[in-house]
């Protein structure tokens, strides 16, 4: 029996109240996917509009102009831009290996399954960590433990201009470390679940043809589950970008730019959180511009997101 076929005998098959039924919830299904569409619009919209004064008086110069002061009406966002790209970027470099070495560790037979399951726990529970908490634990806890390494990174490699500023304090290099430990339960969970997925029958062959583990593991198991990993990743990148409170709480909220990842610096998310309950009118305008910025970079991420998980799926 065709397709055709047997989609007409399960129709001729079913009763009225069946189909109504299956109409009934497929026009609920299309109505709460018009109301992502229209929200998502709305958002747009709004921040669009309440940016138009901005974009309008500093064009594409708002973009990479540093300066942010309301006392001579003057804003550039090119600061908080330069700490959401960097911080974000720097926390993925560092959690994608954690996080893909930890989903390694859970899915195969590396340790005992009570300490997998144990891993597996502290990893959930992790995740459900509020971010305030986490800024917090970052002020009073990881800075001043990290501080006198940091210091020392400046002494031996402060020719460098990343790391060129004395760290005295709440920088962008807690704020990274603070970021990677927010999204490593993200990049772990989907990265495991990737690897859960990939047929058993892979492993199975790569060990009858005489590979080893870490063999199968490398060349076999990360490329099947390499679109779902990557989307883990960029997923979590997302994340990071908008990232707010405990960021916030770490970065040092400085409007003055500087390239070293040991100083003050600032995030949109952060710059937001500071300013717009006090903001006056051309202030609030600036705000709305940098939000609308920020939504477009995370607009590229998911596109950039779909697009390689699709390449990839296509690939392996």
């Amino acid at each position: 029996m065709s397709d055709g076929d047997l989609n007409k005998f399960i129709k001729r098959n079913r009763s009225s109240s069946e189909r109504l039924l299956d109409k009934s919830l497929q026009q609920l299904a299309s109505m709460m996917a018009a109301m992502v569409a229209i929200v998502l619009i709305s958002i747009f919209f709004v921040v669009f509009t309440g940016a138009l004064d901005s974009i309008g008086r500093y064009g594409l110069k708002f973009l990479v102009i540093s300066e942010w002061n309301p006392v001579i009406d003057e804003y550039g966002a090119f600061t908080a831009i330069y700490g959401t790209v960097v911080t974000s970027l720097a926390s993925i470099v560092i959690a994608l290996p954690l996080g893909v070495g930890t989903a390694i560790l859970l899915t195969e037979d590396i340790l005992p399954k009570t300490i997998r399951e144990i891993i597996g726990l502290l990893v959930e529970l992790l995740a459900a960590i509020p971010s305030v908490v986490l800024g917090l634990w970052a002020i009073f806890v990881m800075e001043p433990f990290l501080r006198p390494f940091l210091i020392l990174l400046n002494k031996n490699f402060g020719w460098v201009p990343f790391l060129s500023t004395e760290p005295i304090g709440p920088g962008m290099a807690p704020a990274i470390l603070i970021l990677t430990i927010m999204i490593l339960p993200i990049i772990t969970a989907i990265s495991r679940d990737s690897l859960n997925q990939v047929p058993h029958k892979l492993r199975e062959a790569a060990y009858g043809i005489g590979a080893t583990r870490w063999t199968s593991i490398f060349n076999i198991l990360l490329p099947a589950a390499i679109s779902g990993i990557t989307g883990g990743v960029l997923l979590a990148l997302g994340r990071a970008l908008g990232e707010t409170m405990a960021v916030t709480m770490i970065i040092g909220n400085s409007l003055n730019f500087n390239w070293s990842l040991l100083a003050p610096g600032n995030t949109i998310s952060a710059m937001l959180a500071n300013q717009f309950g006090e903001a006056d009118s051309s202030q609030v305008s600036s705000l709305m511009y940098a939000a609308f910025v920020l939504m477009l970079i995370t607009l590229f991420v998911n596109i950039l997101a779909q697009w390689l998980v699709k390449r990839l799926s296509l690939k392996y």
